[in-house]
């Protein structure tokens, strides 16, 4: 079991952050960070989500005219911006990543199937890159607030990948504001 402390970073003292200081994210950390969450389960190990990082200022400014405007500064001045996208023919990739079985004619004939097969599963794998972040010291700050459409159209134009959430990276500079409130075990959950 992991201590409190390590708990405490990954979850009860994890939070939102938009306020980002210059420290930047070295390369090695972006590696390290994806090796953490290829090792995550997904189903029939299908793996469809596909991570950009967009370390540039360059790179962060062809994302810009995508953003809402409550997520420009946020996102310009983050270390690191991660588009979190799903690869919509993920399935080609099956007979290498799960040998074993016909897993890709599970999906290739059935649309429906591969679709929300893909979403949830990359969305999972997101939420992974998350956890993976903040266990490695890192400072997240999740969001939607953008134009998917726009997105896919500019860095995704030859690819069957299409955008699902962003997260910025990087080390907060400021404190966030208090906690919103959260549910309560008799709220969110059920026992049966």
């Amino acid at each position: 079991m992991l201590d409190d402390a390590a708990l405490d970073a990954v979850f009860r003292q994890a939070r939102t952050h938009e306020s980002w200081s210059a420290e930047t994210v070295p390369e090695e950390t972006l590696h390290t960070l994806y090796d953490l969450v290829k090792a995550c389960p997904t189903s029939a190990n299908c793996s469809p989500a596909r991570f950009v990082f967009l370390t540039s200022p360059e790179a962060r400014e062809r994302l810009r005219p995508a953003l809402s405007p409550g997520n420009v500064t946020k996102t310009m001045s983050a270390p690191v911006v991660v588009i979190v996208a799903t690869d919509t023919r993920f399935y080609d990739k099956l007979p290498e990543l799960f040998p074993h079985a016909e897993a890709r004619a599970w999906f290739a004939g059935n649309p429906l199937l591969a679709r929300e097969t893909a979403l949830r599963n990359a969305t999972l794998q997101g939420a992974y890159l998350i956890l993976a972040a903040r266990a490695l010291g890192l400072d997240c700050g999740p969001m939607s607030g953008f134009d998917t459409a726009r997105v896919d159209e500019i860095f995704f134009p030859d690819r069957p990948w299409e955008s699902n959430f962003l997260i910025n990276l990087g080390h907060a500079d400021v404190p966030p504001p208090p906690r919103a409130p959260r549910l309560a075990f008799d709220d969110a959950c059920a026992i049966l």
